[in-house]
């Protein structure tokens, strides 16, 4: 790292104590980035033309795509190796990011061992860890490591399930972020790897499952097209169900269910706790539709709900019942119960009613039922005796988030739960004696924020709706509208933005910045209602709220539009370049990673085409106008003063075509006439998910030190951090 002068450590350690902000000395960006020739394609839609200028950036099979790909990224490094803040900025985000402790998560108990998924810097990838319980971390053993599989870190576990027993352990691979998953089996008392593997289990687009039988001598899985059953363009489609018998080749594997499925079926398998049936969920992409299948235990398959009937999750009980969370004339949810012998949803009891809170999920117990809800961002879990009608409402923190909930011994649970101030940390409930006991499943951080507080505040959007913003800033924070402020969101696939911890976000706000978090139409937070506000021809109201919160934050003077950044990604990347075309005039600084942005296009792309009863379809006159009114790509401006833009992207992203970013940043480059910057990173060997630590580091780094300079931030490390070490 390079070494500070004396003068300047002062500098900075001053700057750093009192959270004040220097202003930097401007930078120059290095000469233009490599051209993008226009080579301009019509298309017509309900007779209205089109021109695309960079449809051939499309095309990565094209050796000049690659080659312009390349320029840009060596363009981009060019800027950043300019930047002399960059390397403490860097040491500061390795330090808070590579040296907490394990984290724990997606636990199963199975059989009296309990599996979890275990994350511990500076390990490249997370692995499958097993313990006797989650008080007794000496009893932890490495099950299935990738990082000793691929030294590159680029190898990822996709999911796993345990037998009914705890035996044996199904793991799904993948690797350089296609998400194209094998899977294996394991012993799990040896750790042996058995003999099967299964191939393209696991996708990019409808992801992948497996259920075990009762006995563990085989597991039903979803299943893609094998090379020569499918057109090229249907490989990543046709998710079906089969069957594998433990020590049979693949090719004997049976059929079980899919043919009838939708082309975009997301399919996934749970087996009930006896092993006597097994439930498919299948979405009809990713729109929030959800229909369910049951095996039954003489072989056949039924149906149990149809799209229409609006049940968005399904799980067995221990009465012989299948409870569901059904949002139907309860679009924040309720939960109902039909019996396994008489499989009728139009008859099915309700449990528990729709109340103010919006359910995402549940658990059931053989005595009790726990209800997992949303209320605008932060979350509760609810538990329910059976038969009784109070709850009670587990302890969760203020302002936090309930992040796994999983079922321990015959009635107790573990909960999960982590804030934007605090690392997750699993907690053990019994209800016999009502307490929550906090379990060795405690993660630890060197960033800590006891100098921060959280503020929940209101912003009204363009057509009156509330939308609600969690702000993070230093204790005592002067509003006089001086602060760098990163404002974030995704509003979209009823996904809801719950406090989550980042250490690296100390980054920030040891600068004396602050980060707000905004709950958008689109997502879950206040239930299928406020999803529905924000998808199809509705998306619009997403961007309004964005930019509502955006103007918020400037007339509570928390900042002003030259110190206002904004980030997002996949989803939330569509929303950063909305941002850039709608509101050019409100951000001096915009960091979009993995976006979709030609959206005239987007559902000529093998996900794109699961992303279709979200956003609708070209081929509908009424979704297309909608599309085209907000198509951040098509309404890039000639000689606008846009802000800076990074854009950053995966080469091997399975969920967002990387073309999308390579489209946008060749027409921004072109248009803008403000004269900031727009950069593309593009890393090889990386996708939508599951980069490696040492690749999040290094993009995390070159995001804050983006920011900072744009924003004129002059980075000031804190005093325990010792640049050159």
């Amino acid at each position: 790292m390079t070494r500070i002068r004396r003068a300047a450590c002062l500098t900075f350690l001053i700057a750093g104590l009192m959270g004040t902000i220097a202003v930097a000395a401007p930078t120059p960006v290095p000469s233009g980035p490599p051209a993008a020739p226009k080579r301009p394609v019509v298309n017509k839609y309900f007779g209205i033309s089109v021109t695309d200028d960079y449809r051939w950036l499309e095309d990565w099979s094209n050796n000049f795509v690659k080659s312009w790909s390349e320029a840009q990224n060596r363009f981009t490094r060019r800027f950043f190796t300019r930047l002399p803040q960059l390397p403490a900025i860097r040491e500061r985000v390795r330090q808070l990011e590579s040296s907490g402790s394990a984290e724990y998560y997606e636990l199963e108990m199975r059989g009296g061992t309990l599996f979890a998924m275990k994350r511990q810097p500076p390990n490249q990838q997370p692995f499958l860890v097993t313990l006797k319980s989650p008080y007794d971390l000496a009893s932890e053993r490495v099950l299935l490591d990738p990082n000793t599989l691929d030294k590159a870190g680029t190898t990822r576990i996709d999911f796993y399930v345990p037998t009914l027993d705890g035996s044996k352990v199904a793991v799904s691979l993948s690797e350089r972020g296609t998400e194209s998953g094998t899977v294996r089996v394991l012993d799990t008392a040896t750790g042996n790897e058995l003999p099967d593997r299964v191939l393209r289990v696991n996708g990019g687009t409808a992801g992948g499952s497996v259920a075990w039988n009762a006995g563990g001598s085989g597991f039903y899985y979803t299943r893609y097209p094998r090379h020569g059953e499918a057109a090229t363009a249907d490989m990543d489609f046709f998710q079906q169900v089969y069957f594998h018998k433990l020590g049979a080749h693949g090719s004997d594997d049976t059929y079980e269910l899919g043919e009838d499925f939708p082309r975009i079926a997301e399919t996934l398998l749970e087996t009930s706790d006896d092993g006597r049936f097994v439930l498919a969920s299948v979405k009809n992409g990713d729109g929030g539709e959800v229909e369910h299948f049951l095996r039954k235990p003489d072989g056949a398959w039924v149906q149990v709900t149809r799209f229409s009937d609006g049940v968005v999750e399904a799980d067995f009980s221990a009465d012989n019942g299948l409870y569901l969370l059904s949002h139907k004339d309860a679009p924040r949810g309720k939960i109902l119960r039909v019996p396994l012998d008489a499989l009728n949803v139009q008859q099915a009891t309700e449990v528990v009613a729709e109340g103010d809170a919006a359910i995402t999920g549940f658990l059931v117990t053989p005595g009790w039922l726990y209800v997992h809800d949303v209320i605008g961002g932060p979350s509760q879990v609810r538990a329910f005796k059976q038969g009784a009608n109070e709850p009670r409402v587990l302890p969760v923190p203020p302002a936090s988030a309930v992040t796994g909930l999983v079922r321990l011994g015959a009635d107790g649970v573990a909960y999960s739960v982590e804030s934007f101030t605090e690392p997750a940390a699993w907690f053990s409930y019994d209800p016999t004696t009502g307490k929550a006991v906090r379990t060795s499943m405690v993660a630890t951080s060197p960033a800590d924020f006891g100098d921060c507080e959280v503020v929940r505040e209101t912003a009204t959007s363009k057509d009156g709706t509330k939308v609600p913003l969690s702000i993070l800033r230093r204790k005592g924070a002067k509003l006089d509208g001086s602060h760098p402020t990163l404002l974030t969101g995704y509003g979209g696939f009823g996904a809801s933005i719950t406090p989550y911890f980042d250490p690296s976000a100390r980054v920030w706000l040891e600068q004396g910045g602050v980060i707000a978090v905004a709950n958008l139409r689109g997502g879950g937070e206040f239930g299928e209602t406020w999803h529905q506000q924000g998808m199809l021809t509705h998306k619009q109201n997403v961007f309004d709220d964005f930019a509502a919160c955006a103007k918020h934050l400037i007339d509570a003077r928390y900042t002003k539009p030259e110190k206002l950044a904004i980030e997002g990604g996949s989803n939330g990347g569509l929303l950063m370049g909305a941002m850039i075309t709608q509101h050019p005039e409100l951000f001096r600084a915009v960091v979009a990673h993995v976006g979709l942005f030609d959206m005239l296009r987007f559902e000529l792309f093998p996900n794109g085409q699961f992303n279709v009863t979200e956003y609708g379809s070209v081929s509908d006159q009424e979704q297309f106008k909608a599309i085209q009114a907000y198509s951040p790509y098509q309404h890039v401006v000639d000689g606008t003063k846009y802000p800076a833009c990074l854009f950053l992207t995966g080469a091997n992203d399975p969920r967002v075509d990387p073309a999308n970013s390579r489209k946008m940043v060749g027409r921004l480059q072109a248009a803008t006439a403000s004269g900031m910057p727009v950069l593309l990173r593009t890393t090889a060997g990386t996708g939508h998910i599951g980069t490696p630590l040492d690749e999040r580091i290094s993009k995390q780094a070159d995001v804050y030190a983006f920011l900072f300079h744009e924003l004129g931030v002059l980075y000031a490390p804190p005093p325990f951090v010792r640049p050159g070490t």
